[in-house]
């Protein structure tokens, strides 16, 4: 992330087990209640399976497994939820056959549509409300996968790097 990109950066935070997560509110598409998927045989066991969203198939990964956290014990029921499923939407480069010329409108990058699974979404950040600094050493967490730690209310957070996280899910 660029000094700037720091300073103006929408964030959605949510919790993935006990860690506190941030995306840029610009690759997300929707929140939905967490939603049973069908399994894909063969997949790997970071992906969760397939979602309909509104006639669209959308790949769903378990948050936890993705980060390489434990697994989250499941909630009480008193607590009436069992989490949130975030819609994406990730550019994969050009479309096939459009001779790299991404000048057409927008039409030129073809978005990916992944479901991420996560246990609470906490809130909506607009640049002025935290403080965002550049990555540093977490421990149990991917540097790659981090493009900044911001501070909430006196607790910190990650910053994914959402391409570095799922793009390698996408292609395996």
């Amino acid at each position: 992330m660029t000094e700037g990109s720091l300073v103006s950066a929408r964030l959605l935070v949510f919790r993935v087990g006990t860690l506190a997560c941030a995306a840029d509110v610009d690759q997300v598409r929707e929140i939905l209640p967490r939603l049973p998927t069908t399994r894909i045989p063969g997949a790997p066991p970071v992906v969760a399976g397939l979602v309909n969203v509104r006639g669209t198939l959308v790949t769903v990964v378990e948050g936890w497994r993705a980060l390489g956290l434990p697994l989250s014990p499941p909630p009480s029921p008193e607590a009436g939820s069992t989490g949130s499923t975030i819609i994406l939407e990730l550019g994969t480069g050009e479309e096939p056959g459009n001779g790299g010329q991404g000048g057409h409108g927008g039409h030129g990058v073809v978005r990916k549509l992944i479901g991420f699974t996560v246990d609470e979404v906490m809130d909506m950040l607009a640049g002025g409300e935290t403080t965002l600094e550049d990555r540093k050493g977490l421990p149990g967490v991917d540097p790659m996968l981090v493009r900044a730690v911001g501070r909430r209310n006196g607790e910190l957070f990650i910053v994914l790097d959402v391409a570095a996280l799922l793009g390698p899910i996408l292609t395996s």
